[in-house]
């Protein structure tokens, strides 16, 4: 049975902080599928199929990995692609109790699906997709932050 794990998120844009977690992933799983939630509550600046093609380009040589966009509950999503995990990023202590919240009400959603935290590494603590947003809506050099697939595509636009 292979073992595939769904890591949720917005991904708006996609920071290297996330990709640190993709990669330390990986070696996990035998598939990783970057879901791209749709959120009612929120009106993102990049488009799905932006996100989905930055996904594409960076992991464009590891078939382990796949983009998705998906609506509604997140078990749901997990079911429709046959994932048993759930993965998730950590950064502050309070991320913690969060997403904690989160897995829990999952876990009550569906038993057999099992959330995994990564921490992120120290370098990656600040970054954060929301003040990366608010750096680029200011002007400033979001560089740093993204990955170089990313940056190309932000300087284009």
């Amino acid at each position: 049975m292979q073992r595939i794990c769904l890591f949720p998120g917005t991904f708006d844009p996609l920071t290297l902080g996330h990709t640190d977690i993709i990669e330390r992933a990986l070696p996990l799983f035998d598939k990783l599928v970057i879901g791209i939630g749709r959120n009612a509550n929120k009106v993102p600046m990049f488009s799905e199929d932006q996100r989905l093609e930055w996904i594409s380009e960076i992991y464009k040589n590891d078939t382990r990995v796949e983009g998705i966009v998906y609506d509604g509950l997140t078990v749901d999503c997990c079911k429709k692609i046959g994932a048993g995990f759930i993965l998730r990023g950590i950064r502050y202590v309070n991320d913690f109790e969060y997403e904690k919240a989160i897995a829990d009400m999952n876990r009550s959603l569906a038993p057999d699906i099992e959330t995994i935290f990564l921490t992120c590494l120290p370098q990656f603590t600040s970054v954060a997709s929301t003040l990366v947003r608010d750096v680029l809506r200011n002007g400033g050099n979001v560089s740093p932050f993204l990955p170089e697939q990313v940056n190309i595509s932000i300087r284009k636009a």
